[in-house]
């Protein structure tokens, strides 16, 4: 899940710029309830201002089973195939069958957020594409599912002139019915699959996500990557379908303010911004974006008390420290560089662009120990396959490198 902001530059949303304003695009929004909006009204939907909107798809389409997915389901989640994979429980056996037995060879892909069937075809997903795979295949078994948000530490990325700042959502198999004897088995708690590479998510807390609220954040998610790419009036459609999909999802009404930022709609984008704040007034993205959108016109007098209260909110804006890092590798001092590097690692730990010029700054230094770590986290917190294929042959030409010197 995402959300976008801009900021200073060029900022965007929600995953992971800046006279764009930030948009907040992600799924996550806390753990505690969220404040009920009343559903979007019309004012806060511009139509004429777009193109024509290419097909948008129902929930129907997002959760729905391709017929290689029937077929795959035909073959390995029968009852007898899933009896064979050891459990008696279909739930343990359906997770196995997906994932445990390297049949389907999944991997994490962060690149674009994809269907059930779209995930299943290409092999690949984030954790939005897993979690919808996941439930498409229980609910052809019959098996109840549930979906909840982890209050984990957001992961940001700087992606077509945008900030994206990405929360993240697991599913959850729900416990059977049991008789009263086998009470008390694993087979009567609940079964949390969880997508989440190279990071423990033990103990976060989390809270319940209803179906809509899911399906929001798959068409939030697809107008984050649909802005990124330049297509503005696409990214409007599917905007607009978050925020019919679940008017009360925030990052969804912040989307679409971005996306009016962006179409040159200043006055629809502050006043979406102002609706968000109305519901969250602490909501960074807003903020951010809304005082972005108030400088850019001139408004210092209106943007400075929402400044100060982002300031508070957010000490270590994502990337300043890394930043600031970047210009004092231009000037050679590589060691103010390591410094401000390792100071926006503690705000971002799982920031593999981060890790990446950490590398290079030891490696200026002469930290070939420090290089390798940093190359190899780079490597596991990527969120693409072309990344983690680009660190992990760095990191090998360095051993490769280093054996050679010995």
């Amino acid at each position: 899940m995402r959300s976008l902001s801009t900021r200073a530059s060029t900022l965007l949303m929600a995953r992971a710029s800046t006279l764009l304003m930030a948009i907040t695009a992600a799924l996550l929004a806390g753990c505690t309830a969220m404040p009920v909006a009343p559903p979007a009204p019309p004012r806060f939907l511009h139509d004429l201002h777009f193109g024509p909107a290419d097909v948008i798809q129902d929930r129907a389409d997002i959760f729905g089973l391709s017929p290689a997915m029937r077929a795959y389901a035909d073959e390995h989640l029968n009852p007898a195939a899933l009896r064979a994979l050891g459990s008696r429980d279909p739930r343990q056996a359906l997770v196995a069958a997906l994932y445990q037995n390297n049949r389907l060879r999944l991997r994490y892909d962060d690149s674009v957020t994809r269907t059930a069937a779209q995930a299943f075809e290409q092999r690949a997903g984030n954790c939005l594409s897993l979690v919808l795979m996941t439930a498409a295949f229980a609910k052809h078994l019959g098996l109840p599912v549930s979906y909840q948000v982890l209050d984990v530490d957001e992961t940001h990325e700087r992606r077509g002139g945008l900030y994206l700042s990405s929360g993240h959502v697991n599913v959850v198999l729900q416990r059977q019915a049991l008789p009263p004897l086998r009470r008390g088995t694993a087979e009567d708690a609940d079964l949390v699959v969880d997508f989440l590479p190279g990071r423990d998510v033990a103990g976060a807390r989390v809270r319940p996500l209803d179906e809509a609220t899911l399906t929001a954040m798959f068409h939030n998610n697809r107008a984050a990557d649909l802005l990124a790419g330049g297509h503005t009036s696409q990214s409007y459609w599917q905007a607009r379908a978050a925020v019919l999909q679940a008017p009360d999802f925030m990052p969804a009404l912040n989307t679409l303010a971005v996306v009016y930022q962006r179409a040159g709609l200043p006055d629809a984008a502050e006043q979406a911004y102002r609706q968000v704040l109305k519901t969250e007034p602490h909501n960074v993205a807003a903020l951010s974006n809304l005082v972005g959108t108030l400088r850019h016109q001139g408004r210092q007098a209106d943007a400075e008390p929402l400044a100060r209260l982002l300031a508070r909110l957010q000490p270590w804006p994502p990337f300043q420290a890394f930043d600031r890092g970047r210009l004092a590798m231009q000037t050679g001092d590589h060691q103010l560089a390591k410094r401000l590097f390792e100071q926006e690692l503690e705000h971002q730990p799982y920031q593999a662009e981060v890790h990446h010029w950490a590398a290079i700054a030891n490696w200026h230094l002469g930290n070939r120990r420090l290089v390798a770590h940093h190359l190899g986290m780079a490597r596991d917190y990527s969120g693409t396959r072309s990344d983690q294929d680009r660190y992990s042959a760095k990191l090998q030409s360095l051993r490769t490198l280093a054996h050679g010197s010995r």
